[in-house]
């Protein structure tokens, strides 16, 4: 049984970067299991309706950012699309009424390619990236999880790919140290998520410390919901990695099922 995942993927520079949390990442990648497939859901790709890559080509690699090092926009990570796999994430989405859409021009964004890059640097297993609508609440975001959680048992890796406290307003490019009320944050967060508290992780705006400063715009966080619905028949939590880049932006990592 393949578990899903949740990574946080930081700043585009991440992939150049050589630390305690690309060598996590590197460390998982060899030790998870070599998945057939990989469905992946990006913060950096937003649909009002669900959309997801249908190809069978090499994927362009998109750089979605700007004001980085030249040798970023050098790397590319090219992994292919599988019109079969896609097929099976439509059929999925589909049994449970919820509408979709292909996209058969899209490439990797930097949500997807950054963490893949380390997670797999080959570049050789099977990518179907799918959009997130911020607009739907968090309930609605698990639903959409629970719609692929049999895809472990077809040895497909489920990964969302955001951030949990995630303010780029407040970032402090110099900070050594996580600031305290990310911490305060991100340890309600842990919390709840450990012990599959869905009623108060669903109304996470309303009860957790912090939480309009570390979640100002939900797209990076809800690709965590997401990725627990995917194990929902599990509910089995299991954080993985937990560190700060630029004082409040956190790098987590949960492993579920």
């Amino acid at each position: 049984m393949m578990p899903t995942l949740f990574i946080s993927h930081g700043a585009p520079s991440l992939a150049m970067e050589r630390n305690a949390y690309t060598d996590f990442l590197q460390d998982l990648g060899m030790h998870i299991g070599k998945p057939d497939a990989i469905v992946l859901f990006s913060a950096h790709w937003e649909s009002d309706l669900l959309s997801f890559t249908y190809t069978d080509q090499t994927y362009e690699t998109i750089y979605d950012f700007y004001g980085f090092p030249d040798q970023l926009y050098q790397m590319t990570y090219p992994a292919q699309g599988s019109t079969q796999v896609a097929s099976l994430v439509e059929k999925q989405f589909a049994a449970q009424g919820i509408p979709t859409v292909r996209d058969e021009q899209r490439g990797l964004d930097h949500g997807a390619w950054v963490i893949l890059h380390h997670l797999f640097p080959q570049a050789e297993i099977p990518v179907v990236a799918v959009s997130i609508n911020p607009g739907l609440p968090p309930q609605e975001q698990y639903k959409i999880g629970q719609a692929l959680g049999s895809l472990g048992q077809q040895n497909i890796l489920v990964i969302g790919s955001g951030a949990v406290t995630h303010n780029l307003r407040l970032l402090d490019w110099s900070a050594a140290e996580p600031v305290d009320w990310a911490v305060a944050f991100d340890d309600w967060i842990v919390d709840h998520v450990q012990t599959w508290d869905l009623d108060s992780l669903f109304a996470y705006r309303d009860l957790a410390p912090y939480a309009r400063q570390a979640v100002p715009r939900n797209e990076h966080f809800d690709p965590l919901f997401i990725a627990m619905g995917a194990a929902d028949e599990r509910q089995q939590a299991q954080l993985l990695h937990r560190s700060y880049q630029y004082g409040s932006l956190s790098m987590i990592a949960f492993r579920f099922g």
